[in-house]
């Protein structure tokens, strides 16, 4: 092997090492980057729509930002906090009422089924012998208890969330402020005669996240409303929480819809049985409606990613991450299919971009 070659492959390696050693931080960092283009797509679209300069769009931007933080905070978050707590709690007693409700069900349909052929199997105590494997109601109840207090302590080091939180505005800020730099910056890393193709490339990814964004936003608001609406309708409590938390849970395909889905069962379990079929169905419907409808129509330029592929990287990106990496996903995988399909298929693969453009010519 030549020298030339051990040396690129013992620094590949090096990198490689070095970007494992520092994955914290580059998740905070595309975390960063994400936020920084919604300000830049807000600020573009007011810059556009009002013909001002970029400077005053973006203040026109973060002031907005913070008045609606700021209305949000003395107005929802209060009512929502309130009752998201109450969920909190009544999600424990809603699980002993399934259960109770399914060893119920599960002896009506064994006094059917046995009771004229084997009459010993109708008396309650056989069954409850039959059933010790599964845990009671109580105990159940207690293990759901248990699973929400690991839960929330997940979050308990607040000093390092905050700090991780202000690393992430901080760098969002700085790099909205002066994005074109930060972007020749990157560019630079490359090499001369790709930097014309790479500037090109990160346009086409700064498009699909915008892209992304703007339909994932206007899809939760679409899920919220409907949610409330539908909640509304049927008498369900806690409307504010239940519909925040689905709109909110949107974000993260698959796995957030389903775990929006618990809370309403629960409160509509403890009230009437019968409406938490009906809010299963609503939350099926509305789901359907987001999926059929509401993406397609205001995702037209998104980049298609393969529900295949996007349960992939969320397992991927959950281990390698943690929760942030669940969170960030969908935009990751975005991303590294623009990098896929731009760089192996279409000029590694299709035009041997590398191969013909290697000789020192810059473009």
């Amino acid at each position: 092997m030549k020298t030339t070659n051990l040396l690129l492959i013992s620094a590949l390696i090096i990198s490689i090492f070095i970007f494992w050693s520092l994955k914290e931080i580059l998740i905070l960092f595309f975390a960063s980057i994400i936020i920084a283009m919604a300000l830049c797509t807000i600020t573009g679209r007011i810059r556009d729509f009002l013909n001002i300069p970029r400077w005053t769009s973006l203040g026109i931007t973060l002031i907005s930002i913070i008045l609606i933080t700021s209305i949000s905070i003395v107005i929802i978050i209060p009512q929502f906090t309130t009752e998201f707590q109450e969920l909190i709690n009544q999600i424990p007693s809603a699980a002993g009422k399934f259960w109770e409700l399914s060893i119920n069900t599960f002896y009506s349909f064994a006094e059917l089924i046995y009771k004229d052929s084997v009459p010993n199997l109708a008396d309650r105590s056989i069954l409850t012998n039959k059933l010790s494997i599964f845990p009671d109601g109580a105990t159940l109840a207690n293990g759901v208890t248990d699973s929400i207090t690991k839960l929330v302590s997940l979050a308990g080091n607040v000093g390092i969330g905050i700090l991780q939180l202000f690393f992430i505005i901080s760098v969002a800020l700085m790099i909205a402020l002066q994005p074109n730099s930060y972007r020749e910056v990157a560019i630079l890393l490359v090499p001369s005669f790709y930097r014309r193709r790479a500037r090109i490339i990160l346009l086409k990814c700064g498009n699909s996240l915008s892209s992304w964004m703007a339909g994932v936003l206007l899809s939760s608001i679409c899920v919220a409303i409907l949610s409330s609406i539908g909640l509304y309708l049927l008498g369900i409590k806690l409307v504010i929480a239940n519909a925040l938390i689905a709109g909110v849970l949107n974000v993260i395909p698959n796995v957030g819809p389903t775990i929006s889905t618990i809370f309403p069962l629960s409160v509509a379990l403890l009230d009437t049985p019968w409406k938490s079929v009906a809010v299963l169905g609503l939350y099926i419907l509305i789901q359907n409606i987001e999926s059929y409808i509401i993406t397609p129509s205001i995702m037209q330029k998104q980049v298609k990613l393969l529900p295949g592929l996007t349960i992939t990287a969320q397992f991927i990106f959950t281990i390698l991450f943690g929760p942030l990496g669940l969170l960030l996903a969908i935009p990751l995988a975005v991303v590294i299919q623009v990098f896929v399909k731009e760089i192996i298929i279409h000029d590694i693969l299709e035009t041997n971009f590398f191969t013909n453009n290697s000789n020192g010519r810059r473009d």
